[in-house]
């Protein structure tokens, strides 16, 4: 064999055998010592970078440019800063800048929330599910017949997955158990037994397989031995004690399941053995005796138990929870003598002071065990609390109560507990002690506010901007957060005054001027409203106020506080307020005369719309709430001068629309064309003047000039759907269907998508009988407004079989969002259906969605008529009458009826309920 070339050359420089494969040194049996070293880690450093630069494959670095990484990372303090010391500057530093990025963080938190959430939505519209996609596929599913659906070739196994399965499963392996192993072991041996007579006897089957009666009977007899023991000590078992101990090898995890239980004979022997093994294995540990006593118990066996449980105290006598163990097991005499052992090897444990005076059955006793724990345990908190749980008379619980702060100063319970047993002046002065010892508390001084609210001085001391100032300057001010459940916790309890003095002083802290002080504030009130905390929260609300007196959405906050949980006086001195800081803000003043009228009558209604009145007088809502007055309480012709004056003084649009609609509630039509021919003049851009000009000719019964009116009104105003709505209608009426849908298609021209007009259509060739051309129509429809609930409801309801209802429901819930139309419409169907509760709850989803859409209160006071309670409707009728709602399709018709003029929010909810089908 010819030798290689390279074998020829000489090695290069620096070259090491086996270096490749890394190999750089062996040793061998004949070798005295280690083999030579290769070469160290700079050799090699260096001859590979010598070697790449002669091949040019890298560029030799400067060792004295290269940065090190210690140098560059701020947080990497193993470099320069390894022995700098971490003081309190550096503490407080941190802290501050920790601040700095969290309330950063919170500014940013809504605007990134909202980001996410539209890139959450984009990210599902552009990636819809498969589920999604094939839905309309779905949907067509249901034109396939019975037939085509027989004729279906079942499908073929082409990969072979099935027949591989299949294979698998027959040459699946078990384990054989080790009851086949025991009859195969025990198949050739032969059982005997002695007779009386001593010769051997054998037990063989006709089967030829041979019994051993003499196991069978030993483990008769121990089976029944166990229970026959277990059932006579049953009465006399102690139950486990408290202590609590942690095993690391899972001893106690596995008892704690086993109590309670029926354990075989097996698994109790295994447990023991375990156990035994724990405790021979390391006698010191208290947790592997406790086990192994507590196992006994659960065995049957309280005996064994103690003896096992005694002997650990022997070997664990400074543990606190064997010895309780062990007076656990044992009856009250006994415990006793075995916790005063305890105490003479633990005299320092507070837990077994405690178990020993427990034990005592008269006060004195408990007494006198108590106060030899307190000689040998003078700073035990526990002992004290107890030995002052224990004195009956006040005089020496405060004796006690003193010695022990003398000895515990930063004991807080203790010292609070001594201010509440003092008099009132006696517990300044405790109270001024604790302060002294106790620096960094707030909650002394929390007590010291509810002190001198007691003694009905709490506005004339302040103690809690005191309370401020001193623990700012100690450095030990609570957050904001803090201090407003200390707040709720007075309130809770009663103390009032202390929750309001405590708000004061302490919502602020902490908050810049830039902060967005009033949205945090207005969300701490709603948060203390959701948790019952009124007061708490009418504290927040009159801070706010202060500090920004002009808002009135915290006036409307606090209105709305006062009115669902308030009394009327505090909801008119809250009304009062708002109108004194808003004056030029008529809402407010409405609010007051309506509360006004419905509580202390006209006349007071009449002042405040006078006062009302003298701030904005040209202010057209003012007039019309006194119209209102004066006509809800009959006095008519003093609302028609109130409205003659209005239109002298306020021409508003909506002052001449209200006298319109006065006169038609009266029943003077010809008053009120007059009335609205003017007005018209005046606004030709208002469609509501033209509804109302074609509602009174067709309440005359004249067909030809109502056309005309709303002709005209929809040439000059051609964006108003209800117009073209009532126009269509009465064509209808007039049973020109041909017209009325012409009238649609103008409509739709003016207004492409218009869901209103959509279903108008819709509804026209419905009731025309031409089923065809309406789902035609529904289908255009959907395909241009896909999430408009409105359509969805007429399609689900009126054009659609019942048995595709549910489907096509599903499908409409996922499609469009928070609709209470298509809400009310899934609660119809399941009422249809008699599923009650369900339908209740899509009721009550509806309104939570939308609380001013009348018609769905309506539909759910119908529901609860027929299946409801009569307090369930009382409790509807009350909520709807709080919310008052404006609109719906059925509830606008009803309500702005002439005939209903003057009937009251639950009077129409009836009206409407009735309407419905």
């Amino acid at each position: 064999m010819s030798r290689r070339d390279f074998l020829s050359q000489p090695a290069p420089e620096n070259y090491v055998a086996g270096l490749g494969r890394g190999a750089t040194g062996f040793t061998t049996r004949s070798d005295l010592g280690p083999a030579r070293e290769g070469p160290s880690e700079d050799q090699i450093k260096a001859a590979v970078a010598k070697r790449s630069a002669q091949l040019g494959l890298t560029e030799a670095k400067d060792d004295d440019n290269e940065d090190d990484g210690r140098y560059q990372d701020p947080d990497n303090e193993v470099g320069l800063f390894a022995g700098g010391i971490y003081e309190k500057d550096d503490e407080e530093a941190d802290r501050i800048w920790k601040e700095v990025d969290d309330r950063m963080a919170k500014r940013r938190q809504k605007q990134r929330e909202a980001r996410e959430e539209a890139e959450r939505l984009e990210y599902e519209r552009k990636n819809p599910k498969i589920q999604q996609q094939f839905a309309g596929l779905k949907r067509a599913l249901e034109t396939v017949t019975d037939e085509e659906w027989a004729n279906l070739p079942d499908p073929k196994d082409l990969t072979g997955r099935t027949k591989r399965a299949r294979q698998a499963r027959m040459e699946r392996f078990y384990a054989v158990p080790d009851s086949v192993l025991a009859a195969a072991r025990d198949s050739g041996q032969f059982g005997t037994t002695v007779a009386e007579d001593g010769t051997a006897t054998e037990g063989v089957n006709k089967d030829g397989t041979v019994t051993d009666f003499a196991k069978i009977g030993a483990a008769r007899d121990k089976v029944l031995r166990a229970r026959l023991e277990q059932q006579s000590q049953s009465s006399s078992v102690a139950t486990a004690g408290s202590a609590t101990s942690i095993d690391p090898k899972g001893y106690l995890t596995s008892l704690s399941s086993m109590q309670g239980a029926e354990q075989s004979i097996g698994d109790i022997e295994q447990f023991r053995k375990m156990l035994k093994s724990a405790v021979d294995s390391n006698p010191k540990q208290a947790a592997s005796w406790i086990a192994a006593a507590r196992l006994e118990i659960a065995a049957g066996k309280p005996g064994a138990a103690r003896s096992l449980i005694a002997k650990g105290c022997e070997h664990c006598p400074k543990s606190e929870d064997i010895w309780l163990e062990n007076i656990h097991l044992n009856d009250n005499r006994n415990a006793k003598v075995i916790a005063a052992q305890a105490i003479q090897a633990n005299p320092h444990s507070v837990k077994l002071w405690v178990e020993a005076m427990k034990l005592e059955n008269d006060p004195r006793s408990k007494k006198k065990v108590i106060r030899r724990a307190l000689d040998h345990n003078q700073e035990s908190e526990a002992l004290w609390k107890e030995a002052v749980n224990l004195e009956e008379d006040v005089e020496d619980a405060r004796i006690l109560l003193a010695k022990a702060t003398e000895l515990i100063p930063e004991s807080l319970d203790l010292w609070l507990a001594l201010a509440r047993l003092e008099t009132p002046e006696n517990a300044r002065k405790v109270l001024n002690k604790a302060v002294k010892k106790l620096p960094n508390s707030h909650e002394l001084w929390i007590a010291a506010a509810r002190l001198e609210e007691q003694l009905g001085e709490g506005k004339k001391r302040p103690v809690m901007k005191n309370a401020v100032k001193f623990l700012a300057k100690q450095n030990a001010m609570p957050k904001r957060e803090e201090w407003i459940a200390e707040a709720e916790k007075c309130e809770e309890e009663g103390a009032v005054i202390t929750c309001s003095n405590i708000i004061e002083e302490t919502l602020g802290w902490g908050l810049d001027e830039d902060d967005d002080r009033k949205e945090l504030w207005m969300e701490d009130a709603r948060a203390s409203i959701n948790r019952d905390k009124f007061a708490t929260a009418r504290a927040i609300y009159a801070y706010a106020i202060r500090v920004f007196p002009n808002s009135k959405s915290l006036y409307t906050a606090a209105i709305d506080l006062e009115r669902n949980h308030g009394s009327k006086e505090d909801l008119w001195h809250a009304l009062e307020k708002a109108v004194e800081a808003c004056p030029h803000y008529e809402v407010f003043w409405l609010m007051l005369a309506r509360e006004k009228a419905a509580e202390a009558g006209v006349d007071e209604a009449r002042l405040v719309l006078a006062r009302a009145f003298k701030q904005n007088p040209d202010s057209e809502d003012i007039w019309l709430a006194a119209v209102k007055l004066e006509a809800d309480n009959g006095f008519i012709d003093k609302a028609r001068e109130l409205l003659k004056t209005a239109r002298q003084n306020a021409p508003t649009d909506r002052v001449w629309m209200r006298s319109v609609a006065f006169e038609r509630q009266q029943g003077v039509n010809e008053a009120a064309l007059d009335l609205v021919q003017q007005a018209l003049q005046l606004f030709p851009s208002k469609p509501k003047l033209w509804m109302m000009k074609g509602q009174i000719y067709e309440d005359l019964g004249q067909l030809g000039p109502a056309r005309e009116a709303y002709s005209t009104g929809v040439r000059a105003v051609p964006s108003s759907i209800p117009l073209w709505l009532l126009y269509s209608r009465l064509e209808e009426k007039a049973n020109n269907v041909v017209k009325a849908r012409s009238v649609l298609d103008r409509a739709r021209q003016a207004v492409p998508k218009s869901p209103e007009l959509w279903t108008e259509l819709i509804r026209v060739e419905r009731r025309a009988g031409n089923l065809n051309q309406a789902k035609s129509l529904m289908a255009q429809a959907l395909q241009q407004m896909p999430k408009s609930g409105l359509l969805w409801a007429e399609r689900i309801l009126n054009l659609e079989p019942r048995t595709q209802r549910k489907s096509l429901l599903a499908e409409a819930v996922k499609k469009v969002e928070d609709d209470p139309i298509l809400l009310v419409t899934a609660a119809r169907i399941l009422w249809a259906e008699r599923k009650l509760d369900r339908a209740q709850n899509w009721f009550e989803k509806a309104l939570l969605l939308d609380r001013d859409v009348g018609d769905t209160w309506a539909w759910y006071y119908k529901f609860l008529v027929q299946h409801g309670t009569e307090e369930k409707r009382a409790d509807l009728v009350a909520k709807c009458v709080l919310v008052d709602p404006r609109h719906g399709e059925e509830w606008t018709r009803v309500a702005k009826d002439p005939k209903n003029a003057g009937k009251k929010t639950d009077e129409v909810l009836k009206l409407v309920a009735e309407t419905l089908s």
